[in-house]
């Protein structure tokens, strides 16, 4: 099955798996009102699509994504407010609330906002020619959409502080080597890595992998006790799931498990 969402964001889903693509290539796939709203929308509308069971996040063209589309910016607090809280935090919280695991896959570069979007998916998989760039500093911005909350938990706030305040560019390796990025490979190939592990993805346990996100992405704010009941009440979830039942059967007859679609 493959379907276009708009112009600016198109979404191809095929055997579990469903493909987003920001499509501004022209524009170096920078945000405008409708490339938010349309992103937004998508990533809603597929969490809760049934058959869907893994999405891969990426741009069409040179580069993932630039940014902001700041020949669109209107420098008001209102229409701050209204991006910020009505758009990009949506768009950033759909993916971290997802039930189904969201790989973003980089080729060229990933700027600005952007970024945000990328750090926020639970995998990443990125060119070796690719670089990550939080220009802000040089606009007199801060880093927005999370990516402070983001950069400071992953990498500490000396390194994240660096990151922004340079606005220098730093290569996939180097994002691997800061445990921002999951692998980095060949250029030209990010997408198709990424899909294929999506497609692993899909052919796995929905409910398990929803649960495992949902326990890890609470426990940056939970005590060692809470993280502890969230576990135990997910554990009994799936426990009482068939999934568990097919995963013990195939494991004692030796056979690959045939989770449900």
């Amino acid at each position: 099955m493959s379907n276009s969402e708009s112009d600016v964001v198109l979404c191809e889903e095929q055997e579990g798996v469903a493909v987003v693509t920001l499509n501004r290539p022209q524009a170096l796939n920078a945000f405008n009102d409708a490339m938010r709203n349309a992103l937004l929308e998508t990533l809603r509308r597929l969490a809760e699509v049934a058959w869907v069971r893994a999405i891969v996040l990426t741009g069409a063209g040179r580069g993932f994504n630039a940014g902001a589309d700041l020949k669109e910016f209107t420098a008001d607090a209102s229409e701050v407010d209204r991006q910020l809280a009505g758009q990009y935090h949506p768009g950033v919280r759909a993916i971290i609330d997802c039930p189904k695991p969201v790989i973003a896959a980089v080729e060229g570069f990933v700027s600005g906002i952007g970024a945000a979007y990328v750090l926020a998916s639970d995998l990443v998989v990125m060119s070796e020619a690719a670089f990550m760039h939080l220009p802000f500093q040089t606009i007199a911005l801060i880093p927005d959409g999370g990516l402070c909350w983001q950069l400071a938990r992953a990498v500490g706030h000396q390194r994240a502080f660096e990151m922004a305040v340079d606005s220098q560019r730093w290569s996939a390796e180097r994002c691997r080597e800061l445990g921002l990025v999951n692998r980095v490979v060949p250029a030209g190939t990010a997408l198709a890595e990424a899909r294929s592990w999506a497609a692993r993805l899909a052919a796995g346990s929905a409910p398990a992998i929803a649960a495992l996100k949902r326990s890890l992405r609470a426990a940056a704010a939970q005590s060692l006790d809470e993280s502890l009941a969230l576990e135990t009440q997910l554990q009994r979830s799936c426990v009482l799931n068939p999934d568990f039942g097919e995963g013990l059967r195939a494991f004692f007859e030796k056979r690959p498990p045939q989770f449900r679609r």
